[in-house]
């Protein structure tokens, strides 16, 4: 059994061939996929797909990269976080990749969100959701200062959560774990250039490892170029497996038991 840890079935991509990509899943074996959200203004209709389908979760949270959005505040994010379907908090982050013009400094706004994130999962004890791309050092850095793990913030649970599609170094990777947090692994990991990624792949314990699509990006070989889907993430498990030396069953049976250990909010699968 598969579980697809990041994807955005509410995207009009998917969202209109749903009942095909539900059936593909289950073809698949692909049990249960995570729905991400990336604005308030679409929360709704993320919560709606895990409300009307047994085997799909939701978060709620602003990427980082989203402008001209409603901002997120910590009311909205706790509120968000309580319904049932609610699982993480994300996707949430830095993005420097696209300043457009502008210095580093004048991405606090971003900065600001992310801190509201992490105050909000540490809130509600729910996992964070974290997007970086050309950031890493902040990313880590607000982390680390706002994620309670030096014991003196109160009573509040210390930030949890992983780094999805990880396309960052090894570094990062091992500043990640230090904290406790997960590594997810997407369909760039069956790319051709994608020879660092695989070393990180070897590196991180299994025990830390999820799997996702992030569909409808990024689809893996050998659907490269397409329009990606959740039932395709067991060909992130097929490379996953190749890396670490272990058959595909083992891979999808840990990385499953990783995401129920993660998402702790989702009810652990019943094994026959």
């Amino acid at each position: 059994m598969f579980v697809d840890s990041h994807c955005h079935l509410n995207f009009s991509e998917l969202k209109q061939q749903l009942p095909h990509i539900l059936g593909e899943m289950a073809d698949a074996n692909v049990v249960r996929a995570l729905c991400i959200c990336t604005t308030l203004e679409e929360f709704h209709s993320v919560r709606g797909l895990a409300e009307e389908h047994a085997n799909l979760w939701a978060t709620v949270g602003v990427h980082p990269d989203n402008e001209g959005v409603q901002e997120p505040g910590f009311d909205d994010l706790i509120a968000g976080a309580q319904h049932a379907r609610v699982v993480g908090i994300g996707e949430t982050g830095l993005d420097y990749f696209r300043l457009n013009g502008r210095s580093v400094a004048d991405m606090a706004w971003q900065r600001n969100r992310f801190i509201t994130h992490i105050q909000a999962g540490r809130a509600v004890d729910l996992p964070l959701v974290i997007h970086t791309r050309a950031a890493s050092e902040d990313t880590l850095s607000i982390l680390t200062e706002e994620g309670g793990f030096g014991g003196s913030s109160g009573d509040l649970p210390v930030s949890r959560g992983v780094f999805h599609c990880f396309t960052e170094t090894m570094s990062v990777a091992k500043a990640a774990l230090d904290v406790g947090f997960y590594i997810s692994l997407s369909g760039i990991l069956t790319f051709k250039t994608a020879g660092d990624l695989r070393e990180v792949a070897k590196y991180v314990p299994i025990d830390r490892l999820l799997i996702e699509t992030d569909s409808p990006y990024l689809a893996p070989v050998p659907y490269r170029g397409k329009t990606n889907s959740p039932a395709y993430v067991p060909f992130v498990a097929a490379e996953l497996a190749a890396c670490k030396g272990l058959s595909v069953e083992e891979v999808a049976s840990q990385t499953t038991a990783n995401f129920h250990r993660l998402f702790s909010k989702v009810p652990a699968l019943a094994v026959s």
